[in-house]
Formats: C-alpha cells, structure tokens, sequence
C-alpha cells in the first residue's frame, strides 16, 4: 500500500484522503484488511488519535467495517456508499475521472425534469421573483463561470420549490460533485443555453403545469448535456490514444 507521509500531523483529513484513494481506486479491495492504527500512524507519520478519527470517518461513510478487537476491513463503496462520496470520485490521481462526471452529467438531465415538475405544482410567489432575479443576472454577465453559477442558483431555488428533501439531497450532492470543476466545465456547460431558455422555463413554472414544466426543463439541460458528454468522450479518447 503506497502511502505517504502526512505532513500537517494535526489535520486527519490528510489521512482520510489518503485511505479513501487507496480504497476508491481498488487498492485496498473489499473485505481486505486495512492495516493496524499503529501501523498506520507509522507509515502515514501521524499520531494514533488522528488515525482513528479518519477511520470513523470512514466507517460513518459505509467505507470500512470497524468490528471491536478485530481488523478493519474495506467495504464495496459501490454498494454501501452514498452520494456524499461522489466529490471524493469526480478527482483521483490529480485528474478528472470521466466516468464519475458522466454519470453526474446523466443524472443532471434526468432528475431536473422531475424536479421542475414537481416545482411547478408547488412553487410559491417567491420562489418565481426569486427564478426571475436570477435568469437577469445571467443575461447580465458574458463571464462563462458566473453564468454557470447563476444557473446553479437557479436550480437551487427549483429545487426549494420542488419541497422535496429527497430531491434536495441529492441536488446537494451532485452540486458538491461538480461546483469544483465548474472553472474548467463552465464553457461547455454553458453550450446551448440561453437566458431565453430559462425565462420559457420560469413560465412554465409560473403557469403551474407539470408537463410543460418537465418539457422546459429538458430543452434547457439537454443541449450542455450533449456538449458535455461529447466533450468527455473525445477526452477519453485522447487519454486512450496517449
């Protein structure tokens, strides 16, 4: 297991970081044991106590499995992790991990139609002066970035319209996931979209139809989708050719 060295002893995140790449990447497969606390804190040169609080980190996580007076052992995060690990996925070995982004990307088009719809029936007054506010300080910037987080605000309010913890929970995590890559996505995020587009949406959410809500939805998600997913796969491509 090639760990390093952690250099700030006080800070466990280090150490979290560390295991989590080594369990993600399928260095440390399921159900083999990580080694000892002692072990650990040798090898990553931290004491005891940090190695224990990144490891109930961990095990909080569904990453590891912590039995009393006996190993700690990987789990499969595919099948016991939740969204919260998807930042931790979307970056491994200092590179982006194409697959990670095209699932978010997938799930972006599918879940803000339903989000929309479900907006649309219980969106309140606020919720649309609010919508209105925010499609007019994205007409009002020609900054790529900026416009991809006015969108991202947009849909943060949709989603408070939608009134849907579920719905919210998972917006949390993928905006977690992606936010960061936003300086080298937002151009070709921002393919195809248009203030024009969100101000159809914002009627159809102020009409209150689910259909038509869906339906504008879609028109604005899509087209930076397809930008996007092509844009990964000449990215994993060029990475296969190299």
């Amino acid at each position: 297991m090639p760990l390093q060295p952690v250099s700030r002893r006080s800070v466990p995140d280090a150490v979290f970081d560390q295991v989590l790449g080594e369990v993600v990447s399928g260095a440390l497969g399921p159900g083999e044991p990580l080694p000892s606390e002692r072990r650990l804190a040798e090898v990553l040169g931290v004491s005891r106590p940090a190695v224990r609080e990144a490891l109930q980190r961990m095990a909080q996580t569904r990453l590891v499995e912590v039995r009393h007076g006996g190993a700690t052992t990987v789990r499969d995060f595919r099948r016991y992790a939740g969204l919260d690990l998807l930042p931790a996925l979307l970056v491994q070995g200092g590179s982006i991990d194409v697959p990670v982004v095209r699932s978010v990307v997938e799930a972006r088009l599918l879940i803000g139609p339903g989000v929309a719809a479900l907006a649309a029936r219980r969106r309140s007054g606020e919720h649309l002066a609010q919508l209105t506010a925010t499609v007019t300080s994205y007409a009002a910037t020609d900054d790529v970035v900026e416009r991809q987080r006015q969108t991202l605000a947009y849909w943060d309010t949709v989603v408070d319209a939608a009134d849907s913890i579920a719905f919210r929970l998972l917006f949390n995590s993928l905006r977690a996931a992606y936010e960061p890559a936003l300086p080298v996505l937002a151009a070709v995020l921002g393919a195809g979209e248009s203030a024009g587009a969100y101000r159809v949406l914002t009627a159809a959410l102020e009409e209150g139809d689910p259909d038509t809500a869906r339906a504008a939805a879609e028109r604005v998600l899509r087209p930076s989708t397809d930008a996007l997913l092509t844009a990964l796969d000449h990215l994993d491509a060029s990475r296969e050719d190299s």
